[in-house]
């Protein structure tokens, strides 16, 4: 083993030279064909390979081939470097099979051994990938502080190129807890680093960051371009890793949306007895058909590398495909296998999807009243009921909010009389949302709305507001509720004539408007 070659590695990785690491690896692999469990610097070795594995050198099997020169009997006599060495390639084989809290069992063990410790480009490791298995239990709060941690470790050490690649994780990271400024801010610091690097993989990632931003905000053709951008940079690397999986499936949830937009024309357009214009029809079929073409791709791959959560995100995606076009059977096909998928390992982001699928496919046989009402009515409360529980255990707050809101709207389909359970739920998901865009979860969150408010009797609500009975809501909440009570019912008693209820009540016919739209009830 020539005597550079880990501190070439790890030089390399923390500048983020790929093909240069990818080029040493090679060169010492045709000559040694496996790792020699007798040098000294084996166990570094077998660690930065891990590494170089992630970064898209070879596949996982050659870490696990190689780690079984240190079978956990012999770790007793190694150093602690080393033997904090082998545990982070462990820990990269339970990441690589999805076993997160294996994984984070040995990244937590060494950092506890930080103080022994020596390279501090190890325990910057630790922590980016205990952030994301922290991530990908939903535990956002603690991936947040690993990905700070980690960054600091590589920043202290002049390795900035590998910092801006862990700046990528905290970008993410914050977008997800809604602070999207930072978030924006991070990732393009990041990528100002990382342009002048052969880190397809990194720089790809920041490209699907852009489009998941994007697309949470509503803009589908920005969201679409920057995912294309990233399925570029992941196949300058391999055109088929799992990321670029990621991304084909992230196209395909966005081309649902567009397709879902269409779709709300062309029935805007029946309900003025117009015929659709065959171009509109057109593109939502063929919007349709390009998602389920992504979709598929994305199958593919994931299966290639034998990814339970990429495979139950694209069945929880084609499912959503066939709930639009009325094919609940495929759906629930979908939504079933997702679960089973995400109870393989324990994920209970992916559990949670596929129940809420569920649900709103029992939902959709509920109003087309097939098989019995009843049994239909009890699948559809369960399947609410166990994705809030799956919700909880992670701090995804769309997620849960999305959970929230079908459980209410469940209510309001099969128990009238529990209204204010369904106006308690509203109230939970309403809360979660603050502050978001509006996205199709919040026009989710507005349909609950209008159906808790049309159900619920204006007398009762307003004696209970005369007796302070106001739960937890604040004056701007309360001042909201009572617009959203009294409005409805004035512009029905004025003809629906907007502006006659913007001068009888004083007001600008905006507001009006904005509030009947809210409930569904205008501007549709």
């Amino acid at each position: 083993m020539p005597l550079d070659l880990v501190q070439g590695l790890r030089c390399d990785l923390g500048m983020r030279r790929i093909g240069s690491g990818m080029a040493r690896l090679d060169e010492y692999w045709a000559g040694a064909g496996k790792l020699d469990p007798q040098h000294q610097d084996a166990a570094a070795l077998l660690c930065y390979i891990a590494q170089w594995v992630d970064a898209g050198w070879r596949d996982i099997d050659v870490v696990q081939h190689a780690l079984g020169a240190f079978p956990k009997g012999r770790r007793i006599g190694l150093r602690m470097l080393d033997y904090a060495y082998v545990l982070m390639a462990e820990g990269m084989i339970w990441v690589a099979e999805e076993n997160v809290e294996r994984a984070l069992g040995n990244f937590s063990l060494v950092l506890s051994l930080r103080n022994e410790i020596s390279d501090p480009v190890v325990l910057a490791l630790a922590h980016f990938w205990s952030s994301r298995c922290n991530r990908k239990a939903g535990e956002y709060d603690r991936a947040l502080q690993h990905a700070g941690e980690g960054f600091r470790y590589a920043s202290e050490v002049g390795m900035e190129p590998m910092a801006a690649a862990m700046r990528v994780a905290e970008s993410w990271l914050l977008f997800q807890k809604g602070r999207i400024k930072d978030a924006l801010k991070l990732l393009g610091e990041a990528d100002a680093v990382l342009r002048q690097t052969d880190d397809y993989i990194t720089r790809g990632n920041i490209e699907s960051s852009y489009g998941r931003m994007y697309r949470r905000e509503g803009r589908y053709d920005l969201a679409l371009r920057h995912f294309s951008q990233a399925i570029e940079e992941y196949g300058k690397r391999d055109p088929e890793h799992r990321n670029l999986a990621r991304s084909l499936a992230n196209m395909g949830y966005v081309e649902r949306l567009m397709a879902l937009q269409l779709r709300k024309r062309i029935d805007a357009e029946a309900a003025q007895r117009r015929r659709p214009q065959p171009d509109l029809r057109r593109d939502y079929e063929n919007m349709r058909a390009q998602a389920l073409a992504h979709l598929d791709r994305a199958g593919e791959i994931y299966r290639i590398h034998s990814n339970h959560r990429g495979a139950g995100t694209v069945c929880v995606n084609r499912g959503h495909l066939h709930l639009d076009s009325g094919d609940l059977a495929k759906a629930d096909d979908e939504a079933r296998r997702a679960y089973t998928l995400g109870q393989q390992k324990n994920d209970y982001i992916l559990m949670a999807r596929a129940r809420l699928l569920e649900c709103m496919v029992e939902n959709t046989k509920l109003e087309e009243e097939i098989e019995d009402p009843a049994w239909v009515a009890h699948l559809a409360l369960e399947a609410a009921k166990e994705a809030i529980e799956l919700a909880r255990r992670t701090e995804n707050r769309r997620l849960l909010s999305r959970a929230l809101i079908w459980h209410g709207l469940t209510i309001c389909s099969t128990s009238p009389a529990s209204l204010d359970a369904a106006r308690d739920l509203c109230e939970q998901a309403a809360g979660l949302l603050k502050n978001e865009v509006q996205d199709h979860i919040w026009e989710d969150l507005q349909a609950l709305k209008t159906k808790v408010v049309r159900g619920g009797t204006l007398d009762s609500t307003l004696h209970a507001w005369s007796q302070g009975v106001v739960g937890d809501r604040s004056f701007q909440q309360l001042t909201e509720d009572f617009a959203d009570l009294i409005i409805p019912k004035i512009w029905e008693h004025e003809s629906r004539k907007v502006a006659r209820v913007a001068k009888r009540l004083s007001i600008s016919p905006k507001k009006v408007r904005r509030v009947l739209a809210r409930l569904g009830l205008h501007g549709a």
